[in-house]
């Protein structure tokens, strides 16, 4: 019954997780060619979760044939592939793509800047800044010197040239990414960073009126008069996506996956570690479609943990643990390529998973080499007491029970004697060697 209840609660995750690979849907009724503009809000850090959300929102504008797409960008930056990522969808895009950062107080920093200027029409908000757009590592931390060059250089010729192909100021852009320099709305329009600065989206849609773009299928004349404002919201699948594409997130999630499947099986029956693993891991690989992942990495945890059920059937003395752990580090570390878990996160989630990990090993093991405690091995080397003359059977009195007994000699009631076997449901008994009972 146990298993069955199991196996329903794990058929019930994985049936309630496979609505996250539903598209997402803006409205039932589809518009009219030509007479809409797509409105894609872009806010906090580029991940994998909000490149897909912008990509899908191009897709959707171009499906529906709106007029213009116009991303609404506030953002302290993010993943570079994720960002190489948009832009690659905005310049492909054959519908024109307006980034607005947007409103008073937003900012584009980072990869944010080259989201911006890889735009057929880049405006600003006033009271909003755009640059400092370094590249750092994966938690802000520093990169090696001699990579850092190298990816300073790459970074700096890729967003010149996306810069210098749309028109505008690519010396800037690339002084934004050697020095992280940050300038606000009106330094961006007098430095041809930008086109224009608008109030908001109704005054942008005023602005870009008339104006002619370039795009993929050739040159187009902007008629944004009169157009219905669309907003393409990000569904449920893309919520979640956003939310766990983090490599932290991530790395914990599938952490408290492995945690829980892993005490499932040591603990047939507990149904919730189980239960909540199983959607823990569901998730991590969710966002492991969209993490550029390590699957050395990935084995090498997997390593870990079997080191880890191994230690409960072998007796290493607690080398399979400290392998284990070992393991369990350096997969860690490994997982994500070019991004990286923080080692302050990383640090104590290895020291409470792995703790975790050795002491239910422990327990299993303890629980592997414990002598029975019921059924008729349980029986066997327990003392109990005679209740009627054996000869050469008898009652006695053992484990909280009445039992029938024989034994090669004559005892007598009030003997103390000492399980040595089973026959059906007949004790072999001897006379006990020891005083107590």
């Amino acid at each position: 019954m146990v298993k069955h209840r199991a196996t329903a609660f794990f058929c019930f995750a994985l049936i309630s997780l496979m609505g996250l690979g539903m598209p997402n849907i803006v409205s039932p009724q589809e518009p009219l060619a030509g007479k809409e503009v797509m409105i894609i809000e872009l806010e906090g850090p580029i991940n994998p979760g909000t490149a897909m959300y912008v990509i899908r929102g191009l897709e959707r504008a171009k499906k529906t044939g709106a007029a213009i797409s116009v991303i609404r960008l506030d953002t302290p930056g993010g993943l570079a592939s994720s960002m190489r990522s948009i832009v690659k969808a905005i310049l492909n895009s054959p519908v024109p793509v307006v980034v607005y950062v947007g409103p008073k107080g937003a900012g584009a920093a980072s990869a944010g800047v080259m989201i911006t200027v890889a735009a057929h029409i880049a405006a600003m908000a006033p009271g909003t800044n755009i640059g400092a757009a370094h590249p750092v590592a994966a938690g802000g931390k520093k990169i090696e010197k001699t990579m850092s060059e190298k990816v300073v250089n790459d970074m700096a010729s890729y967003a010149r040239g996306i810069a210098e192909d749309k028109g505008r100021n690519g010396k800037w852009v690339e002084k934004a990414i050697r020095e992280s320099v940050s300038i606000t709305a009106d330094e961006a329009l007098k430095n041809n960073v930008i086109d224009l600065i608008a109030e908001d989206i109704d005054e942008l849609l005023k602005l870009v009126d008339g104006r002619q773009v370039s795009v993929p299928g050739g040159k187009i004349t902007l008629k944004t008069k009169g157009l219905k404002k669309t907003y393409f919201h990000p569904g449920f699948r893309d919520r979640i996506l956003r939310t766990i594409s983090d490599p932290n997130i991530a790395y914990v999630l599938m952490m408290i996956g492995l945690a829980g499947l892993y005490f499932e099986l040591s603990h047939p029956g507990a149904i919730f570690p189980g239960v909540i693993g199983a959607i823990s891991l569901i998730l991590a690989f969710f966002a492991f479609q969209t993490l550029p992942v390590n699957y050395a990495g990935l084995l090498l945890i997997v390593l870990a943990i079997i080191f880890f059920i191994v230690e409960v059937k072998v007796t290493s003395y607690g080398v399979l643990s400290i392998g284990g752990l070992i393991s369990l580090t350096i997969g860690s570390i490994m997982l994500f390529e070019d991004v990286g878990v923080s080692l302050k996160l990383m640090l104590p989630t290895i020291a409470l998973v792995g703790g975790f990990f050795i002491i239910v090993a422990s327990l299993a093991f303890r629980a592997f080499r414990a002598k029975p405690k019921s059924g008729t091995e349980g029986l066997l080397g327990e003392v109990g007491l005679v209740k009627e003359r054996i000869d050469p059977e008898g009652l006695i009195f053992v484990h909280g029970e009445y039992w029938q007994a024989k034994a090669r000699e004559k005892l007598e009631p009030g003997e103390r004697v000492e399980v040595e076997g089973v026959d059906g449901l007949i004790l072999k008994v001897k006379k006990a060697i020891f005083d107590d009972l």
